[in-house]
């Protein structure tokens, strides 16, 4: 059993030796319900779909924010909403599809159906049978629509609320993140398809992955081996003024690091191999798609969303939570309306890169699974948060846990722990 969270924050500590991250913070089911109490329901915005994915009127996807099910739909007027996915009833999942195109969401346990803007509008019986049964004459359909969310789009990335008093959704992402995401949304985009990966393990090491450059060429032996991501390639690692949301680029430049300069940065690294070679080196040539020369991007946004470009690939991969010991990822990859034939391939031929068996990506859930497996029973122990000196800040490179380390000191402060 864990310690009580009354205890918690005590072992919270940031030293000039390092941050501090007491493990039951991964395993207790007290912190898990609290986290989706005051972040997933709180006073944030969370990340439900792309407007690519609603094409039409009519058009539907089930997701969740958090471990709450909610409904994604375009309405008749072509606006998109975000509801509860609970019938006003007797509380029965309205949607089981995952996607879909309806005229209304009806209830499979007693019938009741809902429009498109989330209003009561039909209700088996409600008058009774024959004089008898029948709603109360009290019973107005005006007081039992579905739940709705707040809803805000940038360049259509669709985020929803549970709050009426959380700010705007520009001012909540940032300057460098809205800019990232009218960067890679610049223009109509084409779904090229969904990936889901379940892991056995809790989604906050998820967020403390994506948010690590420190592994990436170290965990991602594919990136090292074939030049895709070293820690000697110029990159910057920056965050948001509220520290909660992240993002890492590398940029390609004119005088890449030297062979022997690589060695003598991953001469302690046994993995590091730059022998191997691949009988179709095709999955790595791509196009310049962006002039800023930034060839790998990863954009971490608080709390369950990441945005990525890796060479030619596009995606976002969402968090769904389960349990404190659960999650899944689900990936969604994309290119633009204006690809052409061979820039489609390309994409195809590159989405071997990310996702759950990727290349350059399948290790992730592995680290989160091992660090989970191991902490199980050491709650009152904690992980070290030192790389690039233990702090919270922006930095011109990617030796650094720094955003990690801005994720917990939100963290603590959406649950109220002094850190």
């Amino acid at each position: 059993m864990n310690a009580p969270m009354e205890s918690f924050e005590q072992r919270w500590t940031s030293s000039p030796e390092g941050f501090r991250v007491p493990y039951e913070v991964f395993t207790d089911r007290a912190y898990y319900d609290k986290e989706q109490e005051k972040i997933f329901r709180g006073e944030t915005w969370s990340f439900v779909g792309l407007e690519a994915e609603l094409p039409n009127k009519g058009d539907f996807k089930s997701t969740a924010i958090g471990d709450t099910p909610v409904i994604v739909t375009r309405d008749q007027a072509g606006q998109i909403r975000v509801f509860k996915n609970r019938c006003a009833h007797r509380g029965a999942l309205l949607v089981r599809e995952p996607h879909g195109n309806v005229k209304s969401f009806d209830c499979v346990y007693h019938q009741w159906s809902f429009d498109l803007t989330g209003a009561l509008r039909g209700v088996p019986m409600r008058r009774g049978v024959r004089g008898q049964g029948g709603m109360p004459a009290e019973f107005d359909m005006a007081n039992f629509g579905l739940d709705a969310l707040r809803v805000e789009t940038l360049n259509g990335v669709i985020f929803a609320s549970f709050s009426s008093t959380v700010e705007p959704l520009i001012d909540y992402l940032g300057e460098e993140v809205v800019a990232t995401i009218q960067r890679i949304f610049n223009r109509p985009i084409r779904i090229m398809g969904d990936q889901r990966q379940y892991v056995h393990g809790n989604w906050k090491l998820y967020a403390e992955n994506t948010r690590d450059p420190y592994h990436g060429s170290l965990l991602h032996l594919f990136h090292n081996t074939f030049g895709l991501y070293r820690a000697t390639q110029a990159g910057t690692t920056h965050m948001d003024a509220s520290k909660r949301h992240s993002v890492i680029k590398v940029v390609a430049t004119d005088a890449p690091a030297s062979e022997s300069e690589d060695k003598e940065v991953y001469k302690d690294v046994r993995s590091y191999n730059t022998d191997f070679h691949l009988q179709d080196p095709s999955i790595l040539a791509g196009r310049k798609e962006f002039d800023d020369g930034s060839t790998l991007i990863i954009n971490a946004i608080f709390p369950n969303l990441l945005l990525q470009q890796i060479a030619n690939t596009l995606a976002v991969r969402q968090s769904v939570t389960y349990g404190p010991d659960a999650f899944e990822i689900v990936w969604t990859q994309f290119g633009y309306e204006d690809d052409d034939e061979e820039m489609q391939m390309i994409r195809m031929k590159q989405s071997n890169l990310i996702g759950p068996a990727g290349l350059i990506s399948m290790e992730d859930g592995e680290a989160v699974e091992i660090v989970q497996e191991a902490v199980v029973r050491d709650g009152n122990k904690t992980s070290l948060l030192a790389m690039g000196g233990g702090r919270a800040e922006n930095v011109e490179h990617m030796i650094t846990e720094a955003p990690i380390i801005g994720f917990w000191e939100n963290y603590c402060g959406y649950l109220g722990i002094t850190s």
